[in-house]
């Protein structure tokens, strides 16, 4: 596949994250997928096809993503070639005491044959981003 058809998958897949079509997500991603986070994260490290036991984005992130608002990323395509696609994206939530996050999220994918092959995430204020996770952990004890 050329660099055009790879930047349709990851929108794509961008929009199934943002819907929460958990199955359309699936769908364009290979069986054994890669997931790199940077290890400071709940979700942090990298993992091999699906979800296991360990916590996920999404167990991080769809409580904090009540609305529209917070489930946006708006993806934009950096570069793209014949087998990687770079997306810078926003990451955003709210937690229970009205505190947001809204950080940008540089994104490099590989696509091979149609479907996403790895992914590594690079958040551009880290710091931030595990405060915020932190205080939400602190609310959701109270």
């Amino acid at each position: 596949m050329g660099a055009s058809e790879n930047v349709q998958v990851m929108l794509e897949i961008f929009r199934s994250i943002e819907r929460r079509d958990a199955q359309r997500f699936l769908d364009l991603c290979h069986a054994d997928v890669e997931f790199h986070w940077p290890p400071s994260l709940p979700y942090g490290g990298a993992s091999r096809g699906r979800p296991g036991t360990s916590p996920t984005w999404s167990d991080t992130w769809l409580p904090l993503q009540p609305g529209e608002t917070e489930r946006r990323m708006d993806p934009r395509v950096v570069a793209a070639g014949d087998d990687e696609v770079v997306v810078l994206w926003r990451q955003r939530g709210i937690n229970p005491d009205g505190d947001r996050f809204d950080g940008p999220v540089l994104g490099l994918y590989q696509v091979l044959e149609g479907r996403l092959a790895r992914a590594q995430m690079f958040y551009f204020d880290t710091a931030a981003l595990v405060s915020f996770l932190a205080k939400t952990r602190g609310t959701a004890e109270t």
